[in-house]
């Protein structure tokens, strides 16, 4: 397992759309590792391929250490509640910075695991809301963007202070 440079706002590579993993594989294993590992050191709960440069539809979660990781290949919602929550978000390529974000209460996805089997899960809270914010990153947008202008406008502005005053 490898702890990997991590891709910054605003760099292009967050706004490409990911590819879907075709191959279930050792390399596809290591990058779920690599992932982990990399989130844990940054740290965060949650981080994609796209996080780390690698423009690969997975995404690896650890809300908590009793639930443990999960990893989740080429996901897709396919149900989403009409409630809608606020929730205080951020992300691993824009450190320093967060904000409150409307989502879905709840979300039904679809995904594969590293072995390539299909899965299905229903979530709700927190992992509702990191479902939604990785699979935005992994569609190419970037949390930012789901805020007003104004709010984006802010939020930019500080975190170019903190980039220069570390």
């Amino acid at each position: 397992m490898t702890i990997r440079p991590i891709v910054r706002y605003p760099d292009r590579r967050l706004a490409l759309p990911a590819h879907s993993v075709t191959a279930f594989d050792d390399s596809l294993r290591d990058l779920a590792n690599d992932l982990l590992e990399t989130m844990r050191a940054a740290p965060g709960i949650g981080i994609t391929a796209p996080h780390i440069g690698v423009p690969l539809r997975v995404v690896v979660l650890e809300l908590d250490a009793k639930d443990g990781a999960r990893t989740y290949v080429n996901p897709e919602i396919t149900w989403a509640s009409p409630k809608m929550i606020l929730h205080r978000e951020g992300s691993v390529s824009m450190p320093g910075v967060n904000d409150e974000v409307q989502r879905h209460a709840r979300v039904r996805i679809s995904y594969q695991d590293v072995e390539g089997n299909m899965q299905h899960e229903e979530s709700d809270g927190l992992r509702a809301v990191c479902h939604q914010h990785e699979i935005d990153q992994l569609d190419g947008m970037f949390w930012l963007q789901r805020l007003s202008r104004l709010k984006r406008e802010r939020l930019v502005k500080k975190f170019e202070k903190l980039s220069r005053n570390s």
